[in-house]
Parts: C-alpha cells; sequence; structure tokens
C-alpha cells in the first residue's frame, strides 16, 4: 500500500510544479529570475515549490 500512496503524492507533487513553472513562465519578472526559479523547482522539486510559494509571487 505505501507504493500506491507514494506514487500518488508524487503526481501530485508533479502536477504543482508544472503548474508553478507554467504561472513562473507567464510571469512579468525578469528573464533571469524565471530562469532561476525554474531551475530551483527542477533541481529540488518540493523545496523549490515551497520557496517559491512564499518567497516568489506577490500578485
Amino acid at each position: 500500500m505505501g507504493v500506491e500512496v507514494t506514487g500518488f503524492l508524487s503526481l501530485l507533487l508533479l502536477i504543482a510544479d508544472v503548474w508553478a513553472i507554467v504561472r513562473i513562465v507567464q510571469s512579468p519578472a525578469g528573464t533571469g529570475s524565471k530562469v532561476l526559479w525554474i531551475v530551483l523547482i527542477l533541481l529540488l522539486p518540493l523545496l523549490g515549490l515551497l520557496l517559491w510559494l512564499v518567497v516568489g509571487p506577490k500578485d
């Protein structure tokens, strides 16, 4: 049962990361900051997403 739960949580994290990357690309921020956030999310999916949610967008 642990495999199914882990797979489901991984899928949710993947969906959240893709959503964040789309939002980053569509944002009016500069190219350098966009690249930095995208690389951070790709290298550290959970931590990068959490940091982006807390520090990133100020809409």
